[in-house]
């Protein structure tokens, strides 16, 4: 019997799931961008707004807490609770990455997905203080908070992994 030591079952870096970081990139680069774009070329707040859509506005909005505004007048703890988390996260997705299978694409890109926006809206929160948000999505006079580029991907990331566990059940199962 041969022993393997832990350096020969390890994945390589271009095997590994790592290789999707690009993705991670990407949304970070367009998130980050978007937001700087409405901060220099809009105005602050819910009078100037830009209609679109009879459903869709852009709204310049800042976010002090998480999604959906969760603990925005909390006081200023939360800016430094939400990085830990999203360092956190970040961080364990990145470790899963490094151990899975660059051919895992479902998973890697929805890892990939929610690494750069939790990147993106920590940017915003380590350097402004707030998320910028500014995608107004409404029907009649309901309108749905406020979101960004970031939030957006790690939602997709979220119902991707989702996904993919539902895939992973039914090829358990036909095994």
């Amino acid at each position: 019997m041969t022993m393997t030591s832990p350096k020969q079952t390890e994945l390589s870096l271009k095997q590994s799931g790592v290789r999707w970081l690009w993705l991670a990139a990407l949304v970070f680069i367009v998130d980050v961008g978007s937001k700087l774009l409405v901060m220099n070329t809009m105005e602050y707040g819910w009078p100037n707004r830009i209609e679109l859509l009879p459903f869709f506005n852009l709204l310049y909005v800042h976010n002090y807490g998480a999604a959906f505004s969760f603990l925005s007048d909390a006081g200023g703890w939360q800016r430094w609770f939400f990085t830990a988390i999203a360092l956190g996260v970040c961080s364990l997705l990145v470790f899963w990455m490094r151990r899975s299978p660059a051919e895992n694409r479902l998973a890697n890109s929805a890892y990939a997905l929610i690494v750069g926006g939790a990147l993106g809206n920590l940017f915003d929160r380590m350097y402004h203080g707030f998320v910028v948000d500014f995608l107004d999505f409404y029907v009649g006079n309901s309108h749905w908070p406020a979101f960004n580029i970031a939030d957006s991907a790690i939602c997709i990331g979220a119902a991707m992994i989702i996904l993919e566990g539902f895939i992973a059940d039914k090829k358990e199962k036909a095994k």
